[in-house]
């Protein structure tokens, strides 16, 4: 039976996750009929795409918006336009602020959103999994998350490794305090820290692993991403997913029917 093909525009179009996104389109049965990016990229061509910086017009023709911009590159007047029509939107941005959570929020009301740090189905479950490690041995181990990231990657720690830490606080009834990286003199290790520790160098997509240390024990939690290709294929399907929705929040976990 032949698939309807869904409307996307794509926000971060130059970028290389909205590249790839474009690219990997027709094997989810999308097709990109709007690329947005900032100022200085528009006009440009994108595979027989005229890239512009008004999101008003990269979202004019879309069913869905899938969005890896920047969150200083313009991302709540994206949200603002989605609202104004209603268009579904999934985002892969990280370290939005507040006026950018408002946007999420007021779109949510007229369309479903899905706004995720990590587009990886497999992230998601090992959330879920280091969820259920920390229910099970509470307090009683040790937390430790480390994440790793090419050497171009700009924020510490990763939006992956807060859903990580997230999903730690959760199963702690949110006892647990982040403590980013160690140095000097600290003294001994408290009740209740989370280590994050980020590590940058190479060309590495990324990695997560989350310790918990006990006593004569440990338990190590590991994703590696080998391919960008993984975030883009999480973020197409999780447009179809969307399309059709009812307004509202969503998760990747959605996705999996949990």
């Amino acid at each position: 039976m032949k698939v309807r093909q869904l409307r996307v525009a794509v926000a971060g179009a130059t970028g290389r996750m909205g590249r790839a996104v474009i690219r990997l389109a027709a094997e989810h049965h999308c097709t990109i009929v709007g690329a947005l990016a900032a100022p200085a990229e528009a006009g440009k061509e994108l595979e027989g795409l005229r890239v512009t910086a008004d999101p008003a017009v990269a979202i004019e023709n879309a069913e869905v918006v899938i969005d890896f911009s920047h969150p200083a590159g313009g991302f709540a007047p994206l949200a603002d336009a989605c609202a104004a029509r209603a268009i579904p939107l999934v985002t892969g941005t990280t370290n939005l602020g507040d006026p950018e959570a408002r946007a999420i929020e007021a779109l949510s009301r007229v369309a479903p959103v899905l706004s995720a740090p990590n587009m990886s189905l497999g992230v998601q479950v090992l959330a879920e999994v280091v969820e259920m490690t920390a229910r099970r041995l509470g307090l009683s181990f040790d937390v430790e998350i480390v994440e790793t990231h090419h050497n171009r990657k700009i924020d510490a720690p990763s939006g992956t490794a807060r859903r990580l830490f997230e999903a730690v606080q959760n199963a702690i009834d949110g006892n647990g305090v982040a403590v980013n990286g160690r140095e000097g003199d600290v003294g001994a290790r408290k009740k209740g820290e989370i280590g994050m520790h980020a590590v940058r160098g190479g060309d590495v997509v990324g990695d997560h692993t989350v310790m918990f240390l006990g006593q004569g024990e440990r338990i190590e939690l590991t994703h590696k991403a080998t391919s960008r290709d993984l975030f883009a294929h999480g973020a197409l399907r999780a447009a179809r997913f969307l399309a059709g929705r009812a307004p509202g929040r969503y998760q990747i976990r959605d996705l999996l029917g949990a």
